[in-house]
């Protein structure tokens, strides 16, 4: 499974929205370089402020660009990096990665996926309705996510829009994707 990296975001202040970029450093163990969200500790307010000192998890927010293409469908009007992710890619099923899989992005950087992004009521703000566009229920009545997945930086390296992302799956045993 192969897909590409559509554009790359960063923002040195905690802001919904990340400006896109020409390109971002991915830092092994830390994050997306400049981002405020980079950090061994989690970076995120509303985790900070339950346990500062767990691991942040959530370094490197990845969206695929087939959601954007969903919510202008329905009327919304999204692009990348508006949501708040550092990566948008196209081509792969990021909702359908199990915990652990890699993605070997460009030359050297590989982010490896902890786990789904819980949706925000800054969603809303951002625009009306936006969040529950970004929920859905299967045919149990489980709650799908579809905000994108949260990854750690496994490998350091530049990654560039147009760059060929590989998914490596996790040898063991696949474990479903949960919010973290």
């Amino acid at each position: 499974m192969n897909g590409i990296v559509t554009a790359v975001s960063k923002s040195p202040v905690h802001s919904f929205r990340k400006p896109n970029q020409e390109s971002i450093k991915l830092i092994a163990g830390l994050g997306v370089d400049g981002d405020a969200h980079i950090g061994e500790k989690v970076q995120h307010r509303s985790r900070m402020a339950k346990d500062p000192n767990q691991p942040n998890l959530r370094q490197v927010h990845l969206i695929h660009a087939e959601l954007h293409d969903e919510l202008r469908e329905s009327g919304f009007d999204v692009s990348a990096g508006q949501m708040g992710e550092n990566i948008t890619t196209r081509g792969i099923d990021l909702l359908g990665l199990p915990t652990g899989a890699r993605l070997h992005i460009g030359a050297t950087a590989v982010v490896e996926v902890t786990g789904l992004r819980n949706p925000c009521y800054q969603l809303d703000d951002f625009q009306k309705g936006l969040m529950k566009a970004v929920l859905d229920k299967d045919e149990q009545g489980n709650l799908i996510r579809k905000a994108g997945v949260m990854g750690i930086v496994w490998n350091s390296g530049d990654v560039y829009v147009n760059d060929v992302i590989r998914v490596e799956l996790p040898p063991k045993s696949h474990e479903p994707l949960k919010p973290v």
